[in-house]
């Protein structure tokens, strides 16, 4: 029905009809706007690929674009700072008259860069002990051999690095790894000698788990956040514990409360960072600094299911946080403490509200509870306003489950984890996967020492 008939050219009938279909109209229009907003990345913790994929806009405003290299137009790789060797192409005859031209007045119109990898191939090591019996006294002597070529795998520490980085950083399976290892190393390697190589890394990585551990122990700040992961079929759960030092992860059978005691033992922080599970509600720290992106999300979902009164407020005020974060560092502590004052007046404002709509009471009695756990990184800017670096130190592992769909052994789980572990706090002290790993693996290095 575009437009209204006439009332007074119909009958009594027709205008019943008529009332009974807007009726039948308006019960649907009011079941539309009752029903839930659907969630996605933008209102929930959905993933971006669960509905949601960020817009660029403007190309130009992407971070990092690269400088095109001398004699190009637009963009291209930037040049490296110490080529291996450079090779100098200067004109020798005119191409017109065929005269010969003088290196001395050439000048340099375009260069670039030609990278290729050497040959690649194994390096065997053969190992020689002598020995002999002491002519002095008869006792039966051998060599000792240097650390890290001792009798057993014939496999060194750099293809066990490789290995490790190939299966838990970038989810090749022990077949494609063979094959890999075959086509481009030239090495031959059956997946009984990986399956013993991997079992080997598990007990070498065993001390620097343990150093990451007790260096979490000691830290006055933790973030931490949890993902599903599958063992045996079953459903179990992927813990991280992280800050900018370190980054522990550990897989259990539980989500609960129980797993943080076991990890952090009678440590007691004094900041964490988390989202709003209950287990990490009840987390030991001193105090608790509430991951604002959740909010954000929670308050936005707020808005698309039709609050009108407080999700809208409470986003304008925690995006207005965030922003007086980044200009911090610029402001006096006298202006800090006024903008401070401000937010907190305002928060009790809106706290204030009467929303009428059920996300806008749910929300309002949340921050009710959580007001004093909004804005620590205020405070003490050590504190991160959001838990965006556990959520990205478990991005991999998520990634990881989907390929693999899980683990078949207690054992693959608690390898996993100790290689996550060890590649996420190297990350943190500057070094590659294949790296972090390779000198987990060197029982005369640290990645805490030297980080």
């Amino acid at each position: 029905m575009k437009e209204l008939p006439n009332l007074k050219e119909l009958t009594d009938e027709a205008k019943e009809a008529l009332i009974v279909k807007l009726w039948e109209e308006l019960q649907k229009l009011q079941k539309q706007l009752e029903k839930k907003p659907k969630k996605t990345a933008k209102n929930s913790s959905l993933p971006p690929a669960k509905g949601f994929k960020a817009e660029i806009n403007n190309p130009e405003e992407i971070e990092g674009k690269r400088a095109g290299s001398i004699g190009r137009d637009g963009g291209g790789r930037q040049l490296s700072e110490n080529p291996d060797q450079t090779i100098k192409a200067t004109v020798k005859s005119c191409t017109e008259c065929g005269k010969e031209i003088s290196e001395s007045i050439q000048v340099l119109l375009e260069r670039y860069d030609k990278i290729d990898i050497p040959p690649i191939k194994p390096i065997v090591t053969r190992i020689e002990r002598y020995g002999c019996k002491c002519e002095h006294c008869g006792q039966e002597q051998i060599a000792a051999v240097p650390v890290g070529l001792e009798v057993g795998s014939p496999f060194g520490d750099r293809i066990a690095a490789l290995v490790t980085t190939m299966r838990y950083s970038h989810g090749i399976s022990y077949g494609r790894m063979q094959q890999m290892l075959s086509e481009v190393f030239g090495l031959k390697i059956s997946e009984g000698a990986i399956s013993n190589l991997l079992t080997r890394v598990k007990g070498q990585l065993e001390s620097e788990v343990s150093g990451i551990i007790q260096a979490l122990r000691t830290s006055r700040l933790v973030c931490s956040d949890e993902t599903s992961a599958r063992v045996n079929g079953k459903n179990q759960w992927e813990w991280v514990f992280q800050n900018e030092q370190v980054c522990f992860h550990i897989i259990r059978p539980s989500r609960g409360g129980d797993v943080i005691t076991e990890v952090m033992a009678e440590h007691q922080p004094e900041v964490w960072v988390s989202d709003l599970f209950s287990a990490q509600k009840t987390n030991p720290a001193t105090a608790w600094q509430v991951c604002l992106a959740h909010q954000l999300r929670d308050c936005q979902y707020g808005i698309d299911a039709g609050d009108h009164i407080f999700s809208g407020r409470m986003k304008k005020l925690l995006l207005r946080a965030l922003v007086l974060r980044r200009r911090w560092s610029d402001l006096a502590d006298s202006t800090r403490y006024q903008y401070r004052c401000r937010l907190f007046r305002d928060l009790d404002s809106i706290l204030s509200l009467l929303p009428t709509q059920e996300d806008g009471l749910r929300l309002q009695k949340r921050y009710l509870e959580l007001r004093e756990n909004l804005f620590l990184f205020l405070d003490d800017p050590t504190i991160p306003p959001t838990n965006n670096s556990s959520e990205q130190a478990l991005r991999w592992s998520v990634i990881f489950r989907k390929v693999t769909n899980g683990f078949r052994s207690d054992w693959g789980r608690d390898l996993f984890a100790a290689v996550r572990s060890i590649v996420n706090t190297g990350k943190r002290q500057g070094f590659s996967a294949f790296e972090s790993i390779l000198i987990a693996l060197n029982p005369l290095k640290s990645l805490l020492a030297l980080g």
